[in-house]
């Protein structure tokens, strides 16, 4: 099978290529990736001789057409992803979000793709106080970033009834691990931990996530590419619903630091309080999380406290 991973260089991206070449050896990766600021070729640098990758924008139609030559299946991690950058630059998140998906699937189209997986996101759903999202709740997205998340993904979805193009969308929650870009939660924390500076947290800290290691997530997606079905949307969830200033402590006594490095700050437009996810549709296809959360932030902390020379330069 050739697959194409577009955002391959990227944090889910990247871990997803390892993941697939560890399983399938013999299939064959194009991975394309525009290298902005989040997407680095460093990423890749350990599986560079057993893919072909290829630097160039998911919105460039010819760029598109090229790699996409005799590929069966489209993973689409492509995407800009931070919700404090969507509120300061939405238009980037519109295009790449929004028109770089319709590239991508007009050229799927045109060459009847056997499968086109399209990698969203637990926010398109908002927020809630109590109980969780299923498949079939109505979407209420409440950042730029969500917004356009769910703008693609609906047009994803509409190439299904449209033109019987196989897609696929998945809906993950917050996703922690190795190689994830130092503007997110967990990277940050530790990183600030490491310097000894104050480590910042939106509001009280009160605001809770469903954390999900990368190789979980990266597992379920790969079942998704087997197994889903045409117009198919599935959570990826995991079970740990855990509150930010509770992750700031857990990776304070992981590196043994004092709980006075936690600075409070002024939250954040439209801070989405609570995001949970039903997952029984991937449960029902054969997944279950294997990365137990406190297992899996340990070995997250350890592996920025050991890789210094991948996060300093961009720091």
């Amino acid at each position: 099978m050739k697959i194409l991973v577009t955002g391959g260089a990227g944090f889910i991206g990247c871990n997803f290529v390892r993941h697939v070449l560890r399983q399938r050896p013999e299939d064959e990766v194009v991975v394309l990736d525009k290298l902005t600021y989040a997407g680095r070729l460093e990423n890749l640098e350990e599986v560079m001789a057993g893919i072909t990758f290829v630097k160039g924008d998911i919105c460039d139609g010819a760029v598109v057409k090229d790699v996409m030559d005799g590929c069966s299946s489209v993973v689409n991690f492509a995407a800009e992803s931070h919700v404090d950058r969507s509120i300061t630059s939405p238009e980037d998140f519109v295009r790449t979000d929004v028109l770089g998906v319709f590239t991508l699937l007009e050229e799927a189209r045109r060459r009847d793709i056997d499968k086109f997986v399209q990698i969203s996101t637990d926010e398109v759903y908002g927020s809630t106080a109590s109980g969780s999202f299923s498949e079939a709740d109505i979407l209420d997205p409440s950042s730029p970033y969500s917004a356009s998340k769910a703008g693609g993904e609906l047009l994803a979805r509409s190439y299904v009834k449209t033109y019987g193009l196989d897609v696929v969308v998945t809906r993950s929650s917050n996703n922690y691990g190795p190689f994830q870009y130092p503007e997110k939660l967990i990277p940050v924390l530790v990183i600030k931990a490491l310097g000894g500076q104050p480590l910042p947290i939106y509001g009280r800290g009160t605001n809770v996530r469903d954390w999900l290691h990368v190789e979980d997530n990266c597992r379920a997606i790969d079942l998704v590419l087997e197994k889903g079905a045409p117009g198919d949307i599935v959570n990826i969830g995991s079970g740990n619903e855990v509150s930010n200033i509770e992750v700031a402590r857990r990776i304070l006594q992981h590196m043994g630091k004092p709980e006075s490095f936690i600075s409070y700050v002024d939250d954040r437009p439209g801070h989405d309080f609570r995001y949970s996810l039903h997952w029984e549709r991937i449960r029902e296809m054969g997944w279950e999380p294997s990365i137990d959360f406190d297992k899996g932030l340990k070995a997250t902390v350890d592996w920025y406290v050991e890789n210094e020379g991948w996060w300093k330069p961009i720091v």
